[in-house]
């Protein structure tokens, strides 16, 4: 058997190694598919001290070379395009059109920042008494350290270092220590290339309390992280040793109203696509789904019968196919969640365990799920990032809108319905950062964050690109 490879800390322009080695483990097999070096604490000051120093090089390099590097990033990571999915397949246990959607999103946002940057625009503000001219002009923010979640390793990546680096920012990247192989992969790439050195340094390494002097170093000056809303608190609790800017993409619980005068078996459809797709652990994923009760027997038919047309593996094929659960401890408390929920009352009409062993032997599996429940218990309250679907009936008494905003979270939230009326209503109503109608879609183009507790700042768009600049205003006397 083939040694697993060993990947290291890319720090300075360099690759470093830290102190001890821990594997990675592979959720489809449950066998070792990598190590990787784990920082120290030299590791890390070394990095923010790089970031520190290349952040006043890279942020007065010209936008038109800071767009070649990018561009020839994207063009250089695209050269090595299967070797990297298949880290990220054996990492994850993502199927593989997941996990080229993963990694097409990186090269995606690298080249979509390369682009936004040079649209954006300065402005002029008139001067009251006509004798001074004001401008405003954008400055990067400063050394950006970024904490990533274990769903996406490479979007998030690129969700992250698009806009860094087009910005003129400094970085440092965390990716999770469950998934850090692509992200690993990424770092050498750029080691290749001869990237500047100190620009991007990628960490790697699951202790948190050394991770820590990374958020109270007085050199960050952003810190932007994608996980949950306890994170992203304690997060900021322990970065508030200086004053600092955040883009937090935290925690959600999407609501999904289906209303029923929507053709139901479409509907059924693209909610268990969006639910299954990366086996549920997606922050968009539908969570609470409100089914108007005229229609209810007929969607619960439909969802069950598109769920059993999945395939676990991560093969390739016409069939739709779904990964497993990226660690061994959150199948465990998927497992748990359904164990309260029927403790609770929920009536499982699909799924509801793992797979038979002649179907699964290995791997963190979980049967895609629906649960006929009310919105009382826990299953519908918190965010399950599993492929769990609860399914609520409404009537037409019911304020099933409210019933929608009845969460802390505000993250993604979906409706279907041909009315014009209702459709209005709810883009009006409804306290989400995304409303998708009739149809769940996101592109780099768009805007993606939480209102509530899901978090501060925005993904993506032209609003992702501001948030890594501030501004400096600039008032010139006229002659006098």
């Amino acid at each position: 058997m083939p040694a697993t490879p060993l990947f290291l800390n890319y720090v300075d322009g360099e690759m470093l190694a830290g102190d001890q080695i821990e594997a990675v483990e592979n959720p489809a097999t449950e066998q070792e598919c990598g190590r990787f070096s784990a920082y120290n604490a030299a590791i890390l000051d070394r990095a923010l001290d790089s970031a520190d120093s290349a952040f006043r090089a890279w942020s007065t390099t010209p936008l038109a070379e800071r767009i070649r590097w990018m561009k020839r990033l994207a063009d250089e990571l695209e050269k090595r395009r299967d070797e990297v999915i298949d880290l990220l397949i054996a990492e994850t246990g993502k199927p593989a059109s997941n996990a080229e959607y993963d990694f097409g999103m990186l090269t995606t946002c690298l080249n979509f920042f390369a682009e936004e940057v040079q649209r954006l625009r300065g402005e002029i503000i008139p001067d009251v008494d006509g004798a001074h001219i004001h401008h405003l002009v954008r400055h990067p923010v400063g050394v950006v350290v970024g904490f990533l979640a274990w769903n996406f390793p490479l979007l998030n990546l690129g969700y992250k270092l698009g806009p860094a680096l087009a910005a003129g920012c400094a970085c440092i990247i965390k990716p999770s220590s469950a998934t850090p192989l692509a992200t690993a992969r990424v770092g050498q790439i750029m080691r290749e290339i001869g990237f500047p050195r100190g620009v991007v340094n990628i960490v790697l390494g699951r202790d948190r309390k050394v991770a820590e002097r990374l958020l109270t170093s007085p050199i960050p000056a952003m810190i932007t992280m994608i996980g949950s809303t306890e994170a992203g608190c304690k997060l900021m609790q322990t970065a508030s040793t200086t004053v600092k800017r955040y883009s937090l993409e935290l925690g959600g619980n999407a609501p999904v109203i289906v209303f029923p005068d929507f053709d139901v078996k479409l509907a059924a459809q693209r909610i268990v696509d969006l639910k299954l797709s990366n086996s549920g652990q997606v922050c968009v994923s539908p969570n609470r789904c409100f089914v108007h009760q005229s229609r209810f027997d007929e969607f619960l038919k439909e969802a069950a019968d598109r769920m059993g047309q999945y395939q676990f593996g991560a093969g390739r094929g016409p069939e739709p196919r779904m990964g497993p659960m990226t660690t061994g401890e959150h199948l465990q408390g998927q497992l748990e969640k359904i164990d309260r929920a029927k403790a609770q009352g929920a009536r499982f009409v699909r799924g509801g365990r793992r797979p038979p062993k002649d179907t699964c032997p290995v791997g963190h599996y979980l049967e895609p799920s629906i649960a006929v429940c009310d919105r009382s218990i826990d299953l519908a309250r918190e965010e399950i990032f599993g492929p769990i679907l609860p399914v609520i009936p409404f009537t037409d008494s019911d304020d099933v809108i409210g019933w929608a905003n009845e969460s802390r979270y505000g993250l993604a939230s979906y409706v279907f319905t041909n009315r014009m009326d209702k459709a209005n209503e709810c883009a009006e109503r409804l306290e989400y950062g995304s409303i998708c109608i009739n149809e769940p879609y996101y592109s780099v183009e768009l805007p993606h964050g939480g209102l509530k507790q899901s978090g501060i700042g925005k993904d993506c768009s032209h609003l992702s690109l501001e948030e890594y600049f501030t501004v400096k205003r600039v008032t010139t006397r006229k002659r006098d």
